[in-house]
């Protein structure tokens, strides 16, 4: 595993090295989710790429009946 090493600013940015924001298809605009676990923070960008690795995932654990039925709950407010 290769580290690399960046500096946040004053305002509390942080400059992704180049290589890994090709490597992970990050360009402007390009949102990320920030996990804590543990005593590690897990920054991952959203991509098409990484939508499409979600389809599928949830099947079989009713996420879809629970939300239909929220939405049923919303309806009726």
């Amino acid at each position: 595993m290769k580290r690399e090493v960046s500096t946040i600013t004053t305002k509390g940015q942080l400059v992704i090295p180049s290589r890994l924001r090709r490597k992970y298809g990050m360009r402007k605009g390009t949102r990320v989710v920030f996990t804590e676990e543990e005593q590690r923070l897990i920054l991952q960008p959203i991509t098409h790429d990484f939508i499409a690795s979600l389809r599928g995932s949830l099947r079989g654990s009713k996420a879809l009946e629970y939300l239909l039925e929220e939405r049923k709950k919303d309806r009726t407010l």
